[in-house]
């Protein structure tokens, strides 16, 4: 292979990404402006793709660390290169991988944002049931945090996926995996509400499978949740940013403060790995040092 090639192989590389390990697009463009990155720095230093020496790789990585670049960003081009070469080993374009003993920096570890019980409380209680859609809102709000799901996996619910009198809901997470997540009281009550005196209205008697509709009778977008989401926290008085993510992380963190196990929540999350779901411990036990900080009369 020779440095004319590069770019084929790299198409070739993100197809691989696409189809065999059913990647987003997301995470396949991340891939891609990695690559490239540094299959332009291989270029400009006249270094053969195939023939890379270890000098050429510390050159690389020591760039980006001398432009500033976060331990998270070069931790993450790392992966993507040593991903690349993997593949042209395993496609026998390459009878070796010279990233094999290639170390990548050390991430930081970013705790998520998660919101108290009482704040959690506020916001799924601020929409008005009196008011246009607050019945709608309430309950979109009561069953992201009900069940932990993510904001795609919200607006993709169909009617057909929850079941009132099970109390679940299925969702169709990443990976093209389905899971049943249990759904609690208080959104199975906000949801029969909204369904039986707020959805027929949106429908306009119009047979759509979406649980959760717009003022148009459409399935949401992700940013139009969102927007709806900041109008609530700021009814609610919360100061600190809300994503929809955040619902999320508050949902696995209370779980685990009650008591409930990191394995059974993982399920829940719809995790592949335990050390995904693990990060949540580490909030927990973060909270218990805020709470010995400003009770202990020794801290």
């Amino acid at each position: 292979m020779t440095l004319e090639a590069p770019e084929k192989v790299l198409t070739e590389f993100l197809e691989y990404l696409r189809i065999e390990r059913g990647m987003s697009e997301n995470t396949v463009d991340a891939y891609r402006r990695d690559v490239q990155q540094y299959l332009s720095f291989l270029s400009d230093a006249k270094f053969r793709l195939d023939d890379v020496e270890p000098e050429a790789l510390s050159s690389f990585f020591g760039h980006l660390q001398g432009s500033g670049r976060s331990p998270n960003t070069i931790a993450r081009k790392v992966s993507s290169v040593k991903g690349f070469y993997r593949f042209l080993v395993q496609e026998e374009k390459m009878n070796a991988d010279p990233t094999v003993n290639l170390i990548s920096p050390k991430r930081a570890s970013n705790l998520p944002s998660v919101l108290t019980q009482e704040e959690v409380f506020k916001l799924v209680e601020a929409p008005d049931p009196n008011r246009f859609l607050g019945r709608r809102n309430r309950a979109m709000l009561e069953l992201l945090y009900a069940a932990g799901l993510r904001v795609s996996e919200l607006i993709s619910v169909k009617l057909e996926h929850l079941s009132l009198s099970a109390a679940t809901v299925r969702c169709f997470g990443k990976r093209q995996k389905w899971r049943i997540v249990p759904v609690g009281n208080y959104a199975l009550r906000a949801i029969k509400e909204y369904v039986e005196e707020e959805r027929p209205r949106l429908t306009r008697g119009r047979a759509v499978d979406y649980l959760f509709l717009t003022r148009r009778g459409d399935k949401f977008t992700r940013m139009g949740f969102w927007k709806i989401l900041k109008k609530y926290a700021k009814i609610a008085g919360l100061r600190r940013k809300v994503t929809p993510h955040t619902l999320r992380h508050s949902f696995a963190t209370h779980l685990l403060e009650g008591g409930a196990d990191l394995r059974v929540v993982q399920e829940l999350l719809g995790h592949q790995s335990i050390s995904t779901t693990q990060i949540y411990t580490r909030v927990d036990v973060e909270y218990l040092r805020e709470v010995h900080r400003l009770y202990h009369p020794r801290a």
